[in-house]
């Protein structure tokens, strides 16, 4: 399997929610939705990602921009946005239902906003995976926290095509909502490695690959450098340097880093113990295992398990 495949497998958008929204500028969208993870395009139009402290993100007419949840960002109509108007999820349509909103000045603004035509201004189609469920800690973990690329090229429908789609209730609307943000990422992650010479030529150089396959495929296996280097058929000290400079982290660093993410979607998405948890991904014990987790994360294992479901209300 190759690396966006892999990234991706465990990826779907269950419960995915989008939102069309018609513009008037000046306009300022602060997202707060507690999803963990976000999409936008514009329908037409142009917009700007402002995550606060980055650098502002142009997103044109085709451009597909991804932010993680744990990001806070604005999406606006200027790099310097103004009053921002809050988004949250009770902004959102479920499965994509619902009129198209309009959103202005946030002074100008009611609750719910007005309908309106994908012809009065600029349009903005956000979407958002609704629970951690459907998104892998290992894609969380390598996404950075902004990234946009274009569309063009890709199996994702033209934008208003989406927006139409989204917003028309059909059988079966639920179902075509989660395939279409499900392949907006996989365009979005794909067109991110394309324009990335440095993972690109991780995965095409040969030693750094078959390295990468070997902690992929057998995480639990007590690899060392010099393994990996003799497996790669290069010399310790050159294969070392090489991955270092390809990948951006030190093999051993690269490792770890894909063991926890491993770990964490073990602790989330199963009732295995931390024990078996940690044999599972490569360390002796839940201890050791748990200090790697609390140095990488900041946290115990255990902070990782999925929360009791609510119980459905009436």
């Amino acid at each position: 399997m190759d690396a966006v495949s892999e990234l991706l497998a465990d990826v779907w958008g269950r419960g995915a929610v989008f939102r069309p929204t018609v513009l008037r500028p000046p306009w300022s969208l602060r997202m707060s939705t507690g999803a963990p993870l976000m999409v936008a395009m514009m329908v037409r139009g142009h917009a700007w990602v402002v995550a606060d402290g980055g650098k502002p993100l142009r997103i044109a007419e085709g451009d597909i921009a991804v932010i993680r949840g744990d990001v806070p960002h604005v999406v606006a109509d200027a790099p310097s946005p103004g009053p921002a108007r809050t988004v949250t999820a009770s902004d959102y349509c479920p499965g994509g239902t619902g009129p198209t909103r309009s959103c202005g000045r946030p002074e100008d603004s009611r609750d719910g906003g007005f309908g309106g035509s994908f012809e009065d201004g600029p349009v903005l189609l956000s979407g958002a995976f609704t629970g951690r469920g459907g998104v892998g800690e290992r894609l969380l973990n390598v996404l950075p926290a902004v990234l946009v690329t274009s569309s063009a090229g890709s199996a994702v429908p033209a934008p208003r095509a989406m927006a139409e789609e989204v917003t028309r209730a059909r059988p079966g609307q639920m179902l075509v909502v989660e395939r279409l943000l499900d392949l907006v990422l996989v365009a979005a992650v794909r067109g991110w490695f394309d324009d990335a010479p440095g993972r690109c030529r991780a995965l095409d150089d040969p030693w750094t690959a078959a390295a990468l396959r070997l902690m992929h495929d057998s995480p639990a296996h007590p690899w060392t450098v010099a393994e990996l280097a003799a497996a790669a058929g290069a010399s310790r000290a050159a294969f070392a340097r090489r991955f270092t400079e390809l990948v951006g982290q030190p093999p051993m660093a690269y490792l770890t880093g894909w063991r926890i993410g491993l770990a964490a979607e073990l602790l989330r998405d199963t009732d295995l113990t931390v024990e078996a948890v940690a044999r599972r991904v490569g360390y002796s014990g839940g201890f050791a295992l748990s200090a790697a987790f609390k140095r990488v994360r900041g946290s115990r294992p255990s902070e990782h398990r999925r929360p009791p479901r609510a119980p459905a209300g009436p």
